[in-house]
């Protein structure tokens, strides 16, 4: 009798351990368990960084940072003008700022704006011998017995095109006078073009004033001193 109750229980057992095994793996989660082989889980975890770091079309996002070598980059090649055009062309700028500065109440106004007109259009040659040979502003000279050193200096190129540069720069006034010496600085705006192989100042304003340049090139070429 107890022998046959004996075998009832251990039969009993058997299907209910054969039952707890088959809960326990159907409650397992898909490819969680713990027998998985290293390499595939190296290898999921690899496919989930990838995701991670891509945008949704699945292409890498592209760095913001510069790549090019600033020694392998040539602004001129971006130019219009050469850079022996633009060395050109400040020279001449600033040349004509330090003459325009240098003045004296001794010499013939004439010879002054002859002066200038070396480095100008004529256009601009005539403009400016009006100016400098305006009686009212001779005879305030004189009175005064006032005598101008110049001196100038480009300070920065403020825009170009195809046809002028236009420059910033400042001359400086040294004066000696009756009434005094003092130091006089004024910052002009001064528009180049070329007449020919030579560079001509074909404008020149205040600085304050705004000068952007001007597109003169197919008048300038009739030009000329």
């Amino acid at each position: 009798m107890t022998q046959g109750l004996d075998g009832r229980r251990g039969v009993v057992f058997a299907v209910v351990a054969v039952v707890l095994v088959a809960v326990g793996l159907f409650l397992l989660p898909s490819g969680s368990s713990d027998e998985e082989e290293p390499e595939q889980r190296a290898q999921a975890a690899q496919e989930r960084a990838g995701n991670a770091s891509a945008d949704p079309a699945g292409s890498a996002v592209p760095t913001a940072g510069a790549s090019a070598r600033p020694e392998e980059f040539d602004v001129y090649e971006y130019l219009p003008w050469s850079r022996e055009q633009l060395a050109g062309s400040a020279d001449v700028a600033r040349r004509f700022l330090a003459q325009y500065a240098t003045h004296r109440h001794d010499e013939d106004p004439i010879s002054y704006a002859e002066r200038l007109r070396s480095f100008t259009t004529a256009e601009l040659a005539e403009s400016l011998t009006r100016t400098v040979t305006d009686p009212a502003r001779v005879e305030q000279e004189r009175a005064d017995q006032v005598v101008s050193e110049g001196t100038a200096k480009i300070r920065r190129l403020r825009t170009f095109g195809e046809n002028s540069i236009t420059w910033v720069g400042t001359a400086t006034e040294r004066i000696t006078a009756a009434s005094g010496s003092r130091e006089v600085v004024h910052e002009y705006a001064v528009t180049t073009i070329q007449v020919g192989d030579a560079w001509r100042v074909f404008d020149f304003n205040p600085a304050e004033a705004g000068q952007d340049g001007d597109d003169v090139g197919p008048n300038a070429e009739g030009e000329g001193e």
